[in-house]
């Protein structure tokens, strides 16, 4: 292993470094997803905005939340105002959690193989340059050389192969989570307009007028 790591030439260290960022990343997330809570309260909290009880609703709360009760409690306490749009603000904070480090592993994907072309590249105008000093009297120095710089290609592809494949997975996974959160927003949503147009309404006292003596 080692022998072929020396082989590909110094354009193996990035791609080495690319790999251990991927695994790195690929292992976080995974951790990440694997221990999320179960969403098994929002059904719960928007069954109580639905019969009324908007303090129960906000005292309602979990030792492990799950992200849609931030974003649905966002939404009650700017029930009065723009519930939509604290939900909105909430979401994106949620789903930014849950990028963190996708841009990189996407990045990772496409930059590893075109740095194992690179140093195949670089390889093939060595090999070139052995046949051009000493003729094709040496076809095994310059089959050699090739050989040798394909390994940079191989171990570039086989980075973005093993990071593609869970990276898929996790924006599957950040896919579902956005389509729960529209799911559970816009039925709060709904129960909040249904809950506020029940509630009786203050309206402001009238002062008496003093008769006249």
């Amino acid at each position: 292993m080692i022998q072929m790591f020396m082989a590909g030439g110094w354009m193996m260290i990035p791609i080495v470094i690319s790999s251990l960022v991927a695994v790195a990343i690929v292992l976080e997330r995974g951790w990440w997803f694997y221990h999320m809570p179960p969403n098994d309260h929002a059904d719960r909290l928007i069954n109580l905005v639905t019969q009324g009880k908007l303090t129960d609703a906000l005292a309602f709360n979990d030792r492990e939340p799950h992200f849609m009760l931030r974003v649905l409690k966002a939404g009650l306490q700017a029930r009065t105002a723009a519930p939509e749009k604290a939900m909105e603000a909430a979401a994106i904070a949620e789903l930014s959690r849950m990028k963190r480090g996708m841009p990189a592993l996407d990045t990772i994907i496409t930059l590893a193989p075109l740095l194992g072309l690179l140093g195949t590249i670089i390889g093939m105008i060595d090999s070139f340059g052995v046949m051009a000093d000493q003729g094709i009297g040496q076809p095994h120095a310059v089959t050699g050389g090739v050989a040798e710089a394909l390994i940079c290609t191989a171990a570039g592809i086989f980075v973005a192969v093993i990071a593609l494949v869970p990276y898929n997975y996790f924006q599957a996974r950040i896919e579902q989570y956005t389509e729960l959160i529209e799911y559970y927003a816009t039925r709060l949503e709904s129960a909040l307009q249904e809950t506020l147009e029940k509630t009786p309404r203050e309206t402001p006292s009238r002062p008496k007028k003093e008769s006249p003596n």
